[in-house]
């Protein structure tokens, strides 16, 4: 699966992003619509896609800001070429959930939505991935897997090019 990308200096993008605003407008709650539209295009939203939503919608940057960072899916920067969810729900982390997640920050140098230097790996946090009786559990690209200690966690971000 491809990452999409944005490119701050393309001169299309505004129109492009425009075009996303327009496609949304007349929904009723069009702000959550627009962000997830923005973001499967360019795998962010970018500063000028908030720019031009918050004047279409006539809100505030930080009124928009609130629910970009209030929402974790949403991102301002571009994530690695994998994404790494880590549940932190309650059942994953009674059977070692927050050990797991402290040893990839500590091994990976990183905090949460963090990018590994060379860029293959963004690491989140997520609130439940449904995989309860198989806790702890991680999503790498949207592929979920159960059970992962740190030696089935350190092969994953091998595969991954951590």
């Amino acid at each position: 699966m491809s990452t999409p990308t944005y490119t701050p200096d393309a001169s299309d993008h505004d129109a492009d992003i425009k075009r996303i605003i327009d496609a949304h407008l007349q929904l009723e709650g069009p702000l959550l619509p627009m962000l997830h539209a923005v973001q499967a295009e360019f795998g962010l939203i970018p500063e000028a896609a908030q720019r031009l939503i918050a004047d279409a919608l006539n809100i505030t940057r930080a009124e928009l800001h609130g629910v970009i960072s209030f929402y974790h899916d949403f991102r301002e920067k571009p994530a690695g070429r994998h994404v790494l969810k880590i549940c932190r729900a309650e059942a994953c982390q009674s059977v070692g959930g927050a050990a797991l997640a402290d040893h990839v920050l500590e091994k990976l140098g990183l905090n949460w939505h963090g990018t590994t230097a060379n860029g293959a790996v963004t690491v989140e946090p997520v609130y439940c991935l449904g995989l309860c009786a198989c806790a702890p559990a991680a999503m790498v690209d949207g592929r979920v897997v159960g059970r992962v200690d740190a030696t089935r966690m350190d092969a994953l971000l091998a595969e991954a090019g951590a």
